[in-house]
């Protein structure tokens, strides 16, 4: 099965802090764009294996100033936002990207599968690399053993070491309805010992297919919890953002600054735009729910600006916006986020919004009082500075 991330050289000097393995916490006063100033380490039983039941009955992890820190649960969200304040969730649904096949001659094969990169041509990952030659043919069948769906192996991608891989079908509709037959959501390389259910990997309103990994910020959210934010007047919008494979990679330069972000797909609606003028126009706040929402939407105001525009405009193209500390904010005030992998991109973005140091002390506290860490795990709420529901 493949593993959906990365490894990164090490200095001999960095020894010590090789990400998530040191049994020290780094020096809190190394420099920002350092690479081992975002290691911690984290006790392995504090990784979350599976989801919470129900999704809001986590912990939330609340910073509402430079010094003040609340223990919360994720359902009491409604006591910590004011109404005109503005909630914006990235709406993107995790395809069922796993899929197991043979070729012609019954030669079992594995296909992780990555991006469209033209209608019905995909790129994936495979295994093992030997068996798919150019212009070999992959079936995918049911649980049943019916063929369901075919692919051509077109060319080798020099860049991951994939292959792109042609399906011999015409209409997206049903291949997502194939894809659910044949296909398994991949669940993250950290979790290993899960009995979570595929739409536990799957957001409440999740709509858009095309993600391989879930905006897991967004796992908290219950119908219910939407509602009673609705009801008290705190506004909802969404955006598209497709989770790739990269969102698992750490970091792998010593000087974070010159690190090449991977691209994503996004797509932030002109409604979606509406709504967040109008909340700052009435004083409201824009809060990021994920990490995937920052990057759409600092990525669209930074076009917007290359374009000569002030603000914010719809946007619908690939990002590879790299947020660390020292960004330059544009439309996100606060954000929702779970906690991240150490040497993340991720890590470094949360620190970009609330400092470095800061955020570092939060997770060691964080691990004191044995909050659980990434996908499956709780969450965070960062507040800007100014006015509090508390």
């Amino acid at each position: 099965m493949f593993k959906l991330s990365g490894s990164r050289a090490v200095d001999p000097d960095e020894k010590d802090c090789l990400p998530g393995k040191s049994s020290v916490i780094c020096d809190p006063m190394m420099n920002d764009q350092l690479l081992a100033s975002y290691d911690y380490h984290l006790p392995p039983e504090l990784i979350a294996q599976t989801p919470v039941t129900p999704r809001d009955s986590s912990r939330l992890l609340v910073v509402n100033s430079a010094t003040t820190q609340v223990h919360s649960q994720f359902r009491d969200l409604t006591e910590w936002l004011l109404p005109g304040d503005l909630l914006v969730f990235n709406n993107t649904r995790v395809i069922p990207a796993r899929l197991y096949g043979r070729k012609s001659t019954g030669a079992p094969v594995e296909i992780l599968l990555l991006e469209e990169k033209s209608p019905f041509c995909w790129l994936a990952l495979v295994k093992p690399g030997k068996r798919f030659t150019l212009g070999s043919q992959i079936e995918f069948a049911d649980e049943s053993g019916q063929i369901k769906l075919m692919a051509t192996v077109l060319e080798r991608d020099e860049e991951t070491g994939g292959r792109l891989l042609k399906f011999e079908i015409n209409s997206h509709e049903l291949f997502w309805q194939i894809l659910e037959q044949v296909g398994l959501i991949p669940f993250p390389p950290y979790v290993t010992e899960s009995e979570a259910q595929p739409s536990q990997y799957q957001t409440v309103y999740a709509q858009e297919p095309g993600a391989v990994a879930a905006p897991t910020a967004g796992l908290h959210f219950t119908e219910d919890l939407l509602e009673r934010l609705s009801q008290k007047g705190i506004g909802q919008a969404y955006l598209t953002l497709h989770v790739g494979v990269g969102t698992f990679r750490p970091v792998e330069i010593s000087d974070i600054t010159q690190h090449k972000m991977h691209q994503e797909w996004v797509e932030v609606p002109e409604i979606t735009v509406n709504k967040i003028v109008e909340t700052k126009k009435q004083g409201g706040r824009v809060i990021a729910v994920g990490t995937t929402v920052v990057r759409s939407l600092e990525g669209a105001a930074k076009v917007a600006k290359s374009e000569g525009k002030d603000g914010l405009i719809p946007f619908r193209a690939k990002t590879d916006l790299f947020i660390y500390p020292g960004y330059k904010w544009q439309v996100v005030e606060g954000m929702i986020t779970n906690f991240h992998l150490p040497c993340s991109s991720l890590l470094m973005l949360v620190s970009a919004l609330i400092g470095r140091e800061r955020l570092m002390s939060l997770y060691q506290e964080a691990i004191k009082q044995k909050y659980r860490f990434y996908s499956f795990g709780d969450g965070m709420l960062i507040l800007p500075e100014g006015k509090s529901n508390k």
